[in-house]
């Protein structure tokens, strides 16, 4: 922002001070750069323009990959991206990065040491919306990749190129974008997996254009051959699947070259991945497996590769979209049973937060949830942060010293991200709550909707300071944990009695185990009526465990709807009522 002095500053009407400010603003952009800079541009053959978006310039000290794939909010080995907007952007017009723009993980451009960098420039595009709230936002439209700014179809980019860099120096570098992302062909239907798309009529109502659900369904075997069998609906909770996953008809490919995965330590990983999808083929089509319908959900956002499966004033009904459009149609497309007591969720992580809050905040539509390892449910451990009680997100402050707050650890607590880092990456990938990342989902998803149309952070996103009436507003509307307290006495502990289940690793890597234990004590103390659901949790297990003591993590993990379905089944045998189609499924 330029510079004005105070005194001047309150003699101005704070519209006439905006406008003097754009216009001081757009008299420095015209003016020539000094000092080290980095400018981007696109030619005209690249694409109409002119383009709303954020543009990344991506630096990397390794060759294996490009830089766009090599940015990590909690790898130590993330490499280098700084971000800037742009608004009516033309061919040929510089998008300038000055040596003072704000960077993850160096700081600003200028502090990058001198050196050789593989660089690279992106362009993630942006649309306007005009939401039935009133409110015109500049976002960027999933476009069939799950909301992934370096995969994103139409997103511009340059190709990898050495460049020397030494801000000491001074000067300007050039980069012009030079390719164009493709198109994602839509996967296609096998005898067992389905893929369906519909217009929701709720979120294109919402969002002032058309908007549209998916879902990848997996068929029971013998779902031709049993033509009036009607099945229970498992819905897997996830993060954005193009194809239904895990699910591997072939054994695993013997010229495969075996992979290292950092994470779990192991070679091989890719194998390993590839042998428990074929178990999960040869166990689904077997004799005596639970006989049903598994659905993923297809709902990227604007603001992230899902919605949270809930109705929010930034992103609109998917809660009611998803039950009352989406599920009814599935259901009636593959011969489900539509009924409350053969509908279950179950997944992990984000997955695992969508199904609890599915379960509570539509009692009635759902038999069960089994949660694992979910995002945090309870906000006063909001990972490592107790949003009501706590001053600042990014430090713990005592009276003379301060401390970051850990964003990201191993099973032996080592830490490799501050809550601080994490969220830098994402006001560097999108101002205004639009990186796609984690944190700002979270806000999309909890937040009520700022004066400018979008989220209202919960804190200050460069200094950390909670705002508290925000805080206020995300317990009400969104701590799980506060909800059902509130409520259960209301009646939603009946509608819920046996129907919570949540697990989760001790030692998971974003501190999830610790709203866990604050809603397990909940929990376990209610007596009209008793919760009647399990908690349980996996010793120095990590992110994310769902309940399976007898293997490790890397292995049950690819193992959710072997450790669900017959959790399922006893459900529905314990709890369905007279008369009931217990039979035409179950061959």
């Amino acid at each position: 922002m330029s510079r004005l002095s105070n005194s001047f500053r309150s003699v101005l009407s704070p519209l006439a001070l905006s406008a003097l400010l754009l216009i001081a603003e757009a008299a420095s952009a015209q003016s020539p750069m000094t000092g080290f800079h980095v400018e981007v541009t696109y030619p005209p053959g690249l694409g109409p323009g002119p383009f709303d978006g954020r543009v990344l310039l991506l630096l990397s000290k390794d060759d294996t990959a490009e830089p766009r794939f090599q940015i990590s909010d909690t790898s130590l080995n993330s490499q280098q991206v700084f971000g800037v907007d742009v608004l009516d952007w033309k061919p040929g017009q510089k998008a300038t990065f000055a040596g003072d723009v704000l960077g993850y993980p160096v700081e600003v451009l200028k502090q990058v040491p001198a050196g050789a960098y593989s660089v690279q420039a992106l362009l993630h595009k942006y649309e306007t919306f005009r939401r039935a709230d009133g409110h015109v936002v500049k976002l960027p439209m999933d476009r069939g990749e799950g909301q992934q700014w370096s995969k994103a179809p139409g997103n511009l980019y340059s190709t990898p190129r050495k460049i020397t860099i030494d801000p000491a120096k001074g000067g300007a570098i050039s980069i012009a974008l030079d390719q164009i992302i493709p198109e994602i062909p839509r996967p296609a239907d096998t005898r067992f997996i389905k893929h369906v798309r519909i217009r929701s009529e709720k979120l294109s109502k919402f969002w002032g254009r058309d908007m549209f659900l998916g879902a990848n369904v997996l068929l029971p075997e013998g779902f031709d051959s049993h033509p009036t069998a009607r099945y229970p609906l498992a819905i897997n909770h996830g993060h954005f699947p193009y194809t239904l996953e895990g699910f591997r008809e072939t054994p695993p490919d013997p010229d495969l070259k075996p992979d290292y995965s950092d994470r779990f330590h192991l070679e091989g990983y890719n194998r390993i991945q590839q042998e428990l999808a074929h178990q999960f083929y040869k166990d689904w089509t077997g004799p005596g497996y639970p006989r049903m319908l598994i659905m993923e959900i297809q709902h990227a956002t604007p603001y992230y590769d899902d919605s949270y499966a809930v109705n929010t004033p930034n992103q609109g009904p998917y809660g009611d979209a998803i039950n009352e459009e989406l599920i009814p149609y599935v259901e009636k497309m593959f011969r489900g049973l539509s009924t409350p007591w053969s509908r279950f969720m179950y997944g992990g992580s984000t997955g695992g937060w969508e199904s609890l809050a599915a379960q509570i905040f539509y009692p009635d539509f759902y038999n069960g949830c089994f949660a694992a390892c979910p995002d945090p449910i309870d906000f006063r451990a909001f990972t490592s942060i107790n949003i009501y009680e706590d001053q600042n997100a990014y430090v713990a402050k005592g009276p003379w010293k301060e401390v970051p707050r850990p964003g990201h650890r191993n099973y032996l607590g080592h830490i490799s991200a501050t809550v601080e880092q994490m969220n830098r990456l994402e006001r560097v990938l999108g101002s205004k709550g639009r990186s796609g990342g984690q944190w700002d989902i979270w806000t999309a998803t909890y937040s009520p909707v700022g004066a400018d149309g979008y989220p209202q952070p919960i804190w200050d996103r460069e200094t950390g300071v909670i705002d508290k009436k925000v805080a206020e507003f995300w317990r009400e509307n969104y701590d799980l944990t506060h909800i059902m307290q509130r409520d259960w006495e209301k009646g939603l502990g009946k509608k819920l009695e046996g129907k919570v289940n949540i697990y989760v690793g001790d030692m998971d890597n974003y501190y999830l185990n610790n709203a866990v234990y604050l809603t397990e004590k909940f929990l376990k103390s209610t007596v009209r009526p008793p919760f009647g659901g399990e908690v349980d949790y996996g010793d120095r297990d990590e992110h994310c465990w769902n309940g399976d003591h007898t293997r490790p993590n890397a292995y049950s993990r690819l193992r959710y709807h072997q450790m669900f379905a017959p959790k399922i089944v006893e459900r529905i045998l314990k709890t369905a009522p007279q008369g009931a189609d217990l039979t035409s499924w179950r061959y």
